[in-house]
């Protein structure tokens, strides 16, 4: 069933650290080898052993129109006739940036770059720079890409400064690195009383990262109240919930605006690309209009912001486009949740928009700890099941799931068929 996989990871493994280009790949957390796959099509993947599934992950979440979208592919194409970079302006920047700008309140200006890290990375650049101020505030759970100061571990108290979580990391550069618990305001204030040189806080307002897990509104409230009373920024990273949750992301649900924002994956169509935006005071201290300094040479790639602008307009030209995926995300999670009842096995999901999630646990998931109490065994064989039957979903406990417009209600239904098997199967 996988044999040319198999061979295929043998040899990547010869040339490649672990063979993939990014850890989660592996499969290490679910076992078995990953599928290498052929090509995409609407809401399919196709492997190289002739295999076809069903596909929720979409390149962890930027195919929101599925595989080989006509418009973003003809879009792609005729760019990329003209040039694939230019290292100078180009008139496409500019068109997307307006869309941007003109859908998030939040958003005067916006620069883009090439990865969600990145545009992390330079949004806590941009927020020292600004405040003058040193340490920041995340959270246990959400990532915000792999950059120094961001890969740190909790300590044994509640609140702590960062331990890095990787070797390469100096304890110098995480050091200014607070951690809090999600979901959690008085975690959040012990950081405040703990240094008085907090220039931000950053979260994920819809975590993804440890599998979903939204932030409730009294606590993006107190964030904002400690942001304002400290004079430190807030930080929203939705390079994942960014045109997912909603076309706004977090903001279209909730009443709490951040100073900024970082995006990615769907204003890239599918193409490599992040951005982060704010308030126009705020992005007036960026080079090379202020002191703090941010390029790229690939920054703005045409080809990049030609899928965007492709994916943003059709978005913007069919709202209802959030309603049906939503409920489908919804009828999806119904149905493992029915799956998994009917074999006595604990399951708790969650949906925003497009996006769900579910965990293999009998309580209510609200931050990592709780994240990490589920049963990620049960993950594991649910996971292997499921890829048996042609559904191919995040192969971690800790990843959040996809709908695109390609996906039908037959495909949700067979989904769920699937998903009853699997859990006989757990139980049996």
């Amino acid at each position: 069933m996988f044999d040319k996989s198999e061979l295929a990871f043998k040899e990547a493994y010869r040339y490649i650290p672990g063979g993939v280009d990014s850890p989660v790949r592996a499969f290490n957390s679910v076992g078995g080898v990953p599928p290498f796959i052929e090509y995409g099509k609407g809401a399919y993947l196709y492997d190289i052993d002739g295999n076809r599934y069903i596909d929720y992950v979409q390149s962890w979440g930027p195919l929101i129109f599925g595989h080989c979208n006509s418009e973003i592919e003809e879009a792609v194409i005729e760019t990329a006739k003209k040039g694939l970079s230019f290292g100078a302006p180009t008139l496409l920047e500019t068109e997307l940036a307006k869309e941007i700008v003109n859908l998030f309140d939040s958003i005067d200006k916006v620069r883009f770059v090439n990865s969600g890290t990145e545009a992390v990375m330079s949004a806590l650049r941009l927020a020292r720079g600004f405040t003058g101020k040193n340490d920041i505030v995340k959270f246990a759970g959400c990532y915000h890409g792999h950059s120094d100061s961001l890969l740190v571990q909790a300590g044994s108290g509640a609140v702590t400064f960062g331990a890095p979580s990787s070797p390469g990391v100096p304890e110098d550069l995480t050091k200014h690195t607070l951690l809090a618990t999600y979901n959690d305001l008085e975690s959040v204030k012990k950081c405040f009383a703990q240094s008085d040189d907090i220039a931000c806080i950053i979260i994920e307002p819809i975590a993804g990262n440890m599998g979903l897990v939204p932030a409730t509104e009294q606590f993006l409230q107190g964030l904002r109240e400690l942001c304002d009373e400290h004079n430190a920024l807030l930080i929203f990273d939705e390079v994942m919930s960014g045109f997912r949750a909603t076309l706004t992301g977090a903001q279209g649900i909730t009443e709490v605006t951040p100073d900024l924002v970082t995006l990615g994956k769907v204003i890239g169509g599918g193409m490599p690309v992040g951005a982060f935006g704010g308030r126009a005071e705020i992005m007036a201290h960026l080079s090379p209009e202020g002191p703090v300094y941010q390029a790229g040479t690939l920054s703005g790639n045409p080809v990049a912001m030609a899928a965007g602008l492709a994916s943003l307009k059709k978005l913007k030209a069919n709202p209802t486009i959030y309603v049906d995926l939503g409920a489908k995300a919804k009828r999806l999670m119904e149905g493992f949740k029915a799956a998994a009842s009917a074999e006595d096995i604990p399951l708790v999901t969650a949906v925003r928009g497009s996006m769900f999630g579910f965990f293999f646990s009998d309580r209510e998931v609200r931050n990592f700890d709780d994240a990490q109490a589920s049963d990620t065994e049960t993950f594991a064989k649910f996971h292997q099941g499921m890829l048996k039957r042609g559904i191919y979903l995040a192969c971690s406990a800790y990843e959040t799931g996809f709908i695109n417009t390609e996906i039908t209600d037959a495909m949700i239904e067979e989904t769920i068929i699937a998903a009853y098997e699997v859990m006989r199967e757990i139980r049996g």
